[in-house]
């Protein structure tokens, strides 16, 4: 008897090393695939910038990984269990580090980044940049189209756009196979604390990430190759492109690393059970394959009739999908947002999103499960408490139209060039008196401040004949068009906002935090409702219907078409050498603002109405028998296999709210 025991405990504890290793591993790639999500999302204005694109086209960039996940979802949640899980992860790891790596291939492809500027970089002459009235020959791009045709970045971000089809693809397996592996193989009660350690990777991933992403932003795109001394540009200019690549190939690394371990971990663990237990183990195994076998004869269309005769379900659908829509416009765009608003640099943008947003959300989810244990909150309960927290922070974001601050003045776009405020209607025309014998290139953003604190786009379009000093320290003096200053003198790059935008900035940092707590707050109540809506029969393909829905309708569609709608909103577009437009440089903060915050607003306003349908719903038909129990005593009721059934489904959600948040 006492050898028996002594094997059992060997045995025991090789299966609990095992399941550790394999938890270690999953918690690495969790970490790893959020951080290149996170990291490739705060670096879409550089990638705008360097292929001078559209933010149409950045939209597109974005949502291509919800395309590639959707190309093996289906595969992997119904043949993916049956096949060796361990390695699948570990390729779906690797695919990902390929895809990262795809990604910053351009970098090596292509020539240095050249900036639009009218200084000149190669000669001493001054009549590139300044005012030359005597000059009768003006100075304009080159018109030849086969100057676009030959440029290699015209098509080099195709390769940023199919390295994210195939980071999707292989972000697919890691996250179901990864849970139901440790369901199957882990003890039962440690599979919720194995599942806890699995939503902190996915905390800390988005929060490396948008540290990384900072870092590398500060850093000059071809650092190394070009000497920075000679740059005309700083981080805060709308020209700046960072060292992208350089985060991707981190990102990549790190992909690649964390799917080494799966490769030595088995297809199957046995199960932990005392040698007293063994029998009834195997008799729920037998009767769990005999359900397994009933649920795969059972057709397809009667299940999706149940589903879609279920109110509440059909309801939260809808929620969803309106909420998710918000919350892709929202945070695929904050850091733009933040550039153009409140004049900051993206690196700067990027590091207030992660400090500001991602701990707050690690703390509202864990307050928002210990409050439903511990206060033993039921269904008809949690639908009150996350329709009014979730109200709560919808009104905290309608605040955000008061937090504003308005476009730096430049002459001829925003104000005159008298500094008075711009019809919006009216045409916009960078000629002036001032400027109009100086022979100036009245396309190219090269900006510069004013002593009058008026931002012009180039120092010839001020009026400026003269220059002094080197680099970004470089100034003009003898500005015609500066004439309320005596020294009529200017400096590269735009003028600093106001005091008053950085005091507006504290506002909106610290009201984002708020609504990020209460947002993560409501959602544990939520899942609670969505999960308990659903038969057990009916969970699976529920859950995987919800997934698919939220993606097709909101991770793909919301940021391209926010995108054209965001472009609409471009004051001046940046010029090619052959003269098409490249990226925009400066937005209309006003419309911008109004875009950003009132689309999310009507959303999330319109999502409220079949949110409110199933408050309604539960209040006449809620089932008293589940009054005073919590959603785990619940669970602990029900027979093993759907308890292990509703953990999943649990944490596929979370993976997924998160996924599309950050």
């Amino acid at each position: 008897m006492r050898e028996t025991d002594k094997q059992i405990a060997t045995h025991q504890l090789k299966c609990i090393s095992k399941i550790k290793v394999f938890l270690l591993a999953l918690i690495c790639a969790y970490i790893s695939k959020t951080l290149s999500g996170s990291f490739l999302n705060s670096i879409l204005t550089q990638l705008e910038r360097q292929f001078n694109l559209s933010t149409t086209l950045v939209g597109l960039i974005n949502g291509s990984f919800e395309i590639g996940n959707l190309l093996l979802i289906v595969f992997v949640s119904y043949f993916g269990t049956k096949m060796h899980r361990p390695m699948l992860i570990a390729m779906g790891c690797m695919t990902m580090g390929i895809g990262c790596f795809l990604q910053s291939l351009p970098h090596f492809l292509m020539d240095p980044y050249e900036y639009e500027t009218t200084v000149s970089k190669t000669s001493n002459s001054s009549s590139n940049f300044l005012c030359i009235r005597k000059e009768t020959q003006i100075i304009t791009p080159t018109e030849d189209p086969s100057d676009c045709t030959n440029e290699v970045k015209s098509s080099m971000w195709l390769y940023v756009l199919v390295g994210n089809i195939i980071r999707g693809i292989g972000e697919t397996p890691i996250k179901p196979l990864g849970i139901s592996y440790i369901e199957d193989f882990a003890q039962t009660e440690n599979s919720p604390l194995y599942i806890g350690c699995l939503e902190t990777g996915s905390i800390i991933g988005p929060l490396i990430g948008f540290l990384l992403a900072s870092f590398c932003v500060e850093m000059y795109v071809d650092i190394g190759s070009v000497n920075t001394d000679d740059l005309i540009i700083t981080p805060s200019d709308t020209r700046w492109v960072g060292a992208w690549w350089l985060g991707l190939l981190v990102c990549a690394g790190a992909n690649v690393l964390s799917g080494v371990p799966f490769l030595f971990l088995p297809k199957s663990l046995p199960k932990v059970v005392l040698e007293t237990n063994k029998n009834i183990i195997e008799e729920e195994e037998r009767s769990e394959s005999k359900t397994e076998k009933r649920d795969i004869s059972i057709d397809f269309f009667p299940l999706m009739k149940s589903l879609f005769c279920n109110r509440i379900y059909v309801l939260f659908l809808v929620t969803s999908i309106l909420q998710f829509n918000a919350f892709v416009i929202v945070f695929s765009f904050l850091a733009k947002y933040m550039e153009q608003q409140y004049g900051i640099s993206v690196s700067e943008a990027i590091f207030l999103m992660g400090i500001y947003n991602l701990p707050p959300v690690c703390f509202g989810y864990l307050a928002g499960g210990f409050i439903m244990k511990k206060f033993k909150i039921n269904m008809k309960q949690a639908a009150y408490i996350a329709f009014g927290l979730s109200l709560l922070d919808y009104f905290l974001n309608m605040s955000c139209f008061s937090i504003i601050c308005d476009n730096s003045p430049v002459a001829g776009l925003t104000v005159s060039y008298e500094g008075t405020q711009q019809n919006e209607y009216m045409e916009r025309n960078v000629l002036t008196d001032c400027n109009i014998d100086c022979n100036c290139q009245d396309k190219i953003w090269d900006p510069v401040c004013g002593d009058n604190n008026l931002s012009y786009m180039s120092a010839c379009l001020a009026g400026c004949e003269t220059y002094f000093g080197t680099g970004v320290n470089m100034g003009f003096q003898n500005c015609s068009c500066i004439k309320s200053s005596k020294n009529a003198s200017a400096f590269l790059g735009l003028c600093s906002s106001r005091p008053a935008c950085s005091l507006m900035l504290q506002y909106f940092l610290i009201l984002s935090a708020i609504s990020s707590f209460i947002y993560s707050l409501a959602a544990i109540p939520g899942y609670m409702v969505f999960l308990r809506s659903l038969k057990p029969k009916e969970k699976a393909l529920g859950v995987g219907l919800h997934m698919l829905c939220t993606r097709i309708l909101a991770g793909i569609p919301a940021p391209i078409y926010f995108g054209v709608l965001i472009d609409y909103t471009c004051l001046h577009w940046g010029t090619l050498q052959c003269g098409k437009s490249g990226a925009c440089r400066i937005y209309d903060s006003t419309n911008f603002r109004t875009m950003y915050l009132g689309l999310s607003t009507i959303l999330k306003g319109v999502s409220y109405v079949p949110a409110l349908l199933i408050v309604f719903i539960l209040r006449k038909h809620y089932q008293p028998s589940e009054s005073n129990t919590t959603m785990m005593e619940v669970v602990v009721k029900r027979n093993e296999n759907e308890d292990k059934d509703i953990n999943k489904q649990l944490v596929y959600l979370k993976d997924e709210e998160i996924l599309t948040k950050f």
